[in-house]
């Protein structure tokens, strides 16, 4: 076993895992995903809200099984190299405020971390703007870091615990087999499906199920997250997790190209909008409540694989920020931002400081 664990160590294995990751996500959209959009924490994760029928917006509905494979291949990593840890009670009311917010900022920008590097690669200039407000929010985090900033420790637990996300995920998994989408039909059982829009693109159901679940394993071990990557850089001047990032923008770039899916420019991109302002305050906003959480949307979902029921918190936090986004006309569309978008990413950036500054202990 230790021979294995030395497979996954060192800076090699994490640029291995953002190529395997950049090349998946790109191939997704050639099998049928949307275009840009791969892999995308948030916007999957607002598709499975819209599934569950959470919110009404018919273009993005589906229980995406690339999140369900994500969780599921992070728990199966977790028990084969014995890292499943049950914990939690890390101020998780805090951690699921947080989640709401990240996801309203994302959809204001229209994307998580890995969609913003995802639609660099397919030529989006939009995400430049993104990527800079990603970067400007972590900063801002790790400024409250340096100065105290902590959610408080967290604690051993019961098994059954740490399973609680995992057995979500695979009751998410039985109903989508169970109610699977029927050709023009808006519902099927219990479950909602787009007909139209981003959320009836979609890869076939095993190939996406296993891809997730080929992310979730290969990120579990070597934990890939794209919030850390900037943190360690800037916090440790590390670069260890930003060749992982980078090594998925480059790896999706080159698969684009070969594929033809490479289309560069700021305008007429796919669910995306040119407001550069909005961009770079809405990934400001969602960079802060990670930095804030600490990590990215997609490690909150490796982490709560492993049984951290802080993550899973989180998680849920962002499934139930997508409902509030789409509901209350926050999240934006290519047609620019929401009717309250402004309005929800002024409150969470006042939301998330308010977290930043009173949650401070003193350093001696």
């Amino acid at each position: 076993m230790k021979a294995m664990k030395n497979i996954f160590a060192g800076k090699w294995s994490i640029i291995v895992v953002g190529l395997i990751i950049g090349v998946i996500a790109s191939l997704l959209q050639k099998f049928g995903n949307p275009p840009n959009m791969g892999v995308c924490v948030a916007c999957f994760e607002r598709d499975i809200a819209g599934a569950l029928g959470l919110h009404r917006v018919a273009v993005v509905q589906y229980m995406r099984p690339e999140i369900i494979g994500f969780v599921l291949g992070s728990m199966i990593a977790a028990y084969a190299f014995r890292e499943f840890r049950p914990r939690m009670g890390s101020a998780p009311i805090v951690r699921f405020v947080l989640g709401v917010f990240a996801m309203i900022g994302g959809l204001v920008f229209l994307g998580c971390p890995w969609r913003a590097l995802l639609r660099l690669a397919g030529g989006d200039g939009n995400a430049i703007l993104g990527i800079l407000g990603l970067t400007l929010g972590i900063w801002i985090g790790i400024l409250f870091l340096k100065k105290g900033y902590n959610l408080g420790r967290t604690q051993a637990t019961h098994t059954a615990a740490g399973w609680m996300l995992p057995l979500i995920m695979f009751g998410f998994l039985i109903l989508l087999l169970v109610f699977p989408a029927i050709e023009g039909e808006a519902r099927s059982g219990v479950l909602f499906y787009s007909t139209a829009g981003p959320g009836s693109m979609k890869a076939p159901l095993l190939i996406s199920l296993a891809a997730g679940l080929l992310i979730g394993f290969l990120a579990q071990r070597s934990r890939f997250c794209t919030m850390g990557a900037v943190r360690d850089l800037i916090l440790f001047r590390q670069t260890h997790l930003l060749l992982g990032a980078l090594a998925l923008l480059a790896a999706a770039f080159i698969t684009n190209l070969i594929v033809g899916q490479f289309n560069p420019g700021f305008t007429g991109q796919p669910v995306a909008h040119n407001l550069h302002f909005w961009n770079v305050a809405g990934m400001t906003l969602a960079g802060l409540a990670f930095a804030l959480a600490g990590g990215c949307p997609g490690r909150q979902l490796f982490l709560s694989g492993e049984g951290d029921g802080d993550a899973a918190v989180f998680v849920l936090g962002m499934i139930a920020g997508a409902a509030i986004s789409h509901n209350f006309g926050l999240a934006s569309s290519p047609a620019g931002i929401g009717p309250y978008g402004a309005q929800a990413v002024a409150i969470g950036l006042a939301v998330c400081l308010f977290i930043g500054f009173s949650m401070r202990k003193r350093i001696a």
